[in-house]
C-alpha cells in the first residue's frame, strides 16, 4: 500500500496533463466526426434552434467540428491552455444549455467542469506552455 501511495504522490504532477489530454481527445473525436459525418449530428440540434437559424444546419455542424478540432489540438499540445480552456468551457456550457438535462447534457456539464479546472490550473507538465515558461 505504501508503494502505491508513493507512486501516486510522485506522479501527481501529471494529473493536470491527464485532464487536458483527456478533454482534448474527446473534443477531437467529436470534431472529426462532425466534419466527416455532419448528417449524423442533425438529431442533436434542438428543433427550436433549427427553426430560428437562417444558416444551413450542416454548415453549422461542420463549423462546430472545426472549432472543436482547433481547441482539441491546442489543448493536446498545451498551447495557451488557459485561454483555450476558457473557450472550451464556454462552448461546452452553451452545448449543455442547448441540450438540456439528459445524459448528453450531464456528460457535457462534466466536460465543461474539466475545461474550467484547466482555466485555474493551466497546462501542467508535458505542455508547450510549460516549456515556454521555462525558456521565457
Amino acid at each position: 500500500m505504501i508503494k502505491i501511495k508513493n507512486f501516486i504522490i510522485e506522479n501527481q504532477k501529471y494529473s493536470t496533463a491527464l485532464i487536458r489530454v483527456g478533454l482534448a481527445l474527446v473534443l477531437l473525436w467529436f470534431g472529426i466526426d462532425e466534419i466527416a459525418n455532419p448528417k449524423n449530428w442533425f438529431g442533436f440540434i434542438p428543433s427550436w434552434l433549427t427553426t430560428s437559424l437562417t444558416f444551413d444546419i450542416e454548415n453549422i455542424i461542420i463549423l462546430n467540428g472545426i472549432l472543436e478540432i482547433i481547441v482539441g489540438v491546442l489543448l493536446l499540445i498545451g498551447f495557451y491552455t488557459r485561454i483555450v480552456a476558457f473557450i472550451a468551457a464556454l462552448h461546452l456550457l452553451f452545448i449543455t444549455i442547448i441540450v438540456g438535462y439528459n445524459e448528453i447534457g450531464v456528460r457535457d456539464f462534466g466536460l465543461t467542469l474539466m475545461a474550467v479546472s484547466l482555466i485555474f490550473s493551466g497546462a501542467g507538465v508535458l505542455s508547450l506552455d510549460n516549456k515556454k515558461d521555462k525558456n521565457g
